[in-house]
């Protein structure tokens, strides 16, 4: 069962569904017996109570005539269940090729190679080697496409935020 129940404290309307003990206001969080609850419909229906509810609080606003003129919540779910257009269609659409962008989603601007991304290789350099200079990462992250600089910034970042330790110019992961 669903009712459409009222705050005393602060005139708000809400969907109940089922039957507690007691029931608390969502906007300003005063508890009732649910028995001392003005209940405006009650309903098998949640349909029926979600457009009880948006009716009254239409009218509320002065917008009752605007509310009467729509469907009801289950035809206008269904009309949106049937009339969703797809990613592909709106691309199209929109004048954009959808293999190219297709193409471009699949390219990386960050320069993340087929082995990860930058930051997870020079990781990765730290757990596989042992103890390594920031020359042997280099090397390491080098032969997988990702540049000495970044390395030299990727560790320092690392190593300032506690997650890898440096003594004697020997980096490890912490």
């Amino acid at each position: 069962m669903y009712a459409v129940v009222g705050c005393s404290e602060c005139s708000h309307l809400w969907m109940i569904e089922g039957r507690s003990e007691t029931t608390q206001c969502p906007r300003c969080g005063s508890r009732k017996a649910y028995e001392k609850r003005k209940k405006f419909v009650e309903t098998e229906d949640p349909d029926h109570a979600r457009d009880v509810r948006a009716s009254m609080l239409a009218n509320r606003q002065g917008e009752g005539e605007s509310f009467a003129k729509l469907d009801s919540f289950s035809d206008l779910e269904e009309d949106v269940a049937d009339g969703v257009v797809s990613d592909e269609e709106y691309l199209e659409a929109s004048g954009l090729d959808t293999d190219e962008l297709a193409a471009a989603g699949e390219r990386d601007p960050r320069g993340s190679t087929d082995s990860g991304s930058k930051k997870e290789i020079v990781e990765r350099a730290l757990e596989e080697l042992e103890r390594p200079t920031e020359a042997e990462v280099a090397d390491y992250a080098g032969e997988r496409g990702v540049s000495a600089g970044y390395v030299e910034d990727a560790l320092e970042k690392l190593t300032r935020r506690g997650e890898v330790s440096e003594s004697r110019g020997r980096y490890r992961r912490l």
